[in-house]
């Protein structure tokens, strides 16, 4: 995939993101949007931490964090976080489930997808350990939801 190609998909990607994210409702929104932020900056923290031990590989210049997971990061992944806590939260299983499942679509077909159209390729991770890599977010995620919402009923 062409640098040019690749700018386009990331930004179709985080736009639509966004825009889904819309249809989510104000109030889940307001709810759910501090968690999420916070689960989006440590899932920064480590897709930084993933490029420098070379877990995976984006195939076009310029290799940078920028034009590669950032989008991933501020994109696909805060939409996921919504879309959890909005339909499975209140319910622990549930949301493990739904979070297994939405990982599972992530680390398997798209990661094989990405790396047959030149996106990007797992490296030094195979696509369980992805999985587990996204999954083991999920439970954090939840915390932070629940520490929230325990705040809520304080006040």
């Amino acid at each position: 995939m062409s640098y040019k190609n690749q700018r386009f998909f990331n930004i179709c990607m985080v736009v639509l993101s966004w825009i889904s994210v819309a249809f989510i409702g104000a109030n889940n929104i307001r709810r759910f949007f501090p968690a999420t932020i916070i689960i989006g900056m440590l899932e920064i923290l480590n897709g930084l931490l993933g490029k420098k031990r070379k877990w995976w590989v984006f195939y076009k210049k310029p290799n940078s964090y920028l034009s590669g997971e950032l989008s991933y990061n501020i994109g696909p992944f805060i939409l996921i976080s919504f879309l959890t806590l909005k339909f499975g939260y209140g319910n622990f299983k549930k949301f493990m489930f739904l979070s297994a499942l939405i990982h599972a679509f992530f680390a398997f077909p798209f990661a094989y997808l990405a790396k047959r159209i030149k996106l990007f390729s797992l490296v030094r991770i195979n696509h369980l350990q992805f999985f587990f890599y996204y999954l083991l977010k999920a439970p954090i995620l939840y915390f932070i939801q629940f520490l929230f919402d325990k705040k809520e009923k304080a006040l």
